[in-house]
C-alpha cells in the first residue's frame, strides 16, 4: 500500500471516475492510475470500485467504507508534513486562500499587507473563483483557507466560521430618477432593467429571496462576479445596479451615486473556512485572526481538531 494508490482511488472518486482527469490531477498516465487502483484492491482482497468492462461506475457497498479511511490517511499524511514544519521551527511556505473576487479586492488587502510584515518568508496565494470550487478546494488541500459569503456552511467536512457582517446598496448614474425618491422601495428597482451578481455570488441569494418574498418580478439584464464590472455597466446606462457596500465604500466608478439598501436586503455573513481534522501551523492561525478578529484562537483549534 502506498500513498499514490491511495491518491489514485481518491481522485477517482472526486473526479466522477473520470482516469483521463485523475491522471491528469496526479501528473501520471491513465495506465498508471488503472494500475495503481487494481494493485490496492488485490491487497486489500475488495473490489473499491463498480465497472463497466474497464471504465469505472461508482463505488461498491466495500469502496463507500474505505473511501472516507483513505481521506482520513492521506490529511494525517498533509498534517503530518505541516506539524514537523511547525515544529521545526520552519517559518517559510505557501498560505493559499481561496476566496471571491469581492473578498479579495475590498476586504483582503488590508489584512495580507499585515500578514506579510508579521510572516515575510511566508508566501500568499489568492485563488478566486465561485464559492463552490472555494469549498472544493478546501476540501481537496489546495486551499487553507476558504472564504466567501455563500455556501460555506453547507460542507459537512469543512468547519466555518461567521466573520462579518455586511449588507448591499444600490449604485445608479448621476441624475437617475432614483435619487429624487425619498426612500426607495423593491417596487421602485422592480421598474428597472438591474445589474448585479451572478447566482451563487456575494450575497446573490437574498437579493433574489427579497423581490420574490415581494411578488415582485425583475428585470436583471446583466450579472457577473465583478463588483468593478457591474458597476462600470451602471455607468454606462444599462440599468441599476445592486452591489456589496464595501465595493462602494472603497471607492465607485466616476459619474455614480450609491443609495442605502440596508432596508430592502437581509443582512449577509461573510464565512471563513477550513478543512475538518487539518492540522493549521501558526501562521494559519494568526492570518484567520487578522481577519476575523472577534474569533477566539481556542474555538478554531477545537474546531478544526474535530475528527473527520
Amino acid at each position: 500500500m502506498n500513498f499514490q494508490q491511495l491518491r489514485s482511488i481518491r481522485e477517482a472518486a472526486r473526479r466522477g471516475y473520470n482516469l483521463t482527469e485523475v491522471a491528469n490531477v496526479l501528473f501520471t498516465s491513465q495506465p498508471g492510475v488503472s494500475r495503481q487502483i487494481r494493485e490496492l484492491e488485490e491487497e486489500l482482497g475488495v473490489e473499491i470500485f463498480e465497472r463497466n468492462g474497464k471504465r469505472l461506475t461508482g463505488l461498491t457497498s466495500p469502496g463507500k467504507g474505505i473511501l472516507p479511511i483513505i481521506d482520513r490517511l492521506l490529511l494525517e499524511a498533509e498534517n503530518l508534513k505541516q506539524a514537523s514544519e511547525e515544529f521545526s521551527g520552519e517559518t517559510k511556505g505557501t498560505l493559499t486562500v481561496a476566496t471571491t473576487h469581492t473578498q479579495a479586492r475590498y476586504v483582503l488587502p488590508e489584512v495580507v499587507q499585515s500578514f506579510r510584515s508579521a510572516f515575510p518568508e511566508v508566501r500568499v496565494a489568492l485563488q478566486q473563483s465561485s464559492p463552490e470550487h472555494i469549498a472544493e478546494w478546501v476540501l481537496s488541500g489546495k486551499a487553507d483557507i476558504g472564504i466567501a459569503t455563500e455556501g460555506m456552511s453547507r460542507f459537512d467536512d469543512l468547519i466555518s466560521f461567521p466573520c462579518y457582517r455586511w449588507n448591499h446598496m444600490v449604485v445608479v448614474p448621476d441624475g437617475h430618477p432614483l435619487l429624487q425618491v425619498k426612500m426607495i422601495g423593491l417596487e421602485h428597482l422592480a421598474a428597472y432593467p438591474l445589474i448585479t451578481y451572478d447566482v451563487g455570488f456575494t450575497g446573490r441569494s437574498h437579493i433574489d429571496e427579497a423581490f420574490d418574498n415581494a411578488g415582485l418580478t425583475t428585470d436583471i439584464v446583466l450579472t457577473a462576479m465583478d463588483s468593478d464590472v457591474i458597476q462600470k455597466y451602471v455607468s454606462l446606462g444599462l440599468g441599476v445596479g445592486i452591489v456589496a457596500a464595501m465595493a462602494v465604500e472603497h471607492g465607485r466608478e466616476k459619474g455614480l451615486r450609491a443609495i442605502d439598501a440596508t432596508h430592502l436586503f437581509a443582512e449577509n455573513v461573510t464565512r471563513l473556512a477550513v478543512r475538518r481534522g487539518a492540522y493549521l501551523r501558526s501562521y494559519i492561525h494568526d492570518f484567520i485572526l487578522r481577519f476575523a478578529p472577534d474569533l477566539r484562537l481556542a474555538d478554531i483549534e477545537a474546531a478544526t481538531s474535530a475528527q473527520v
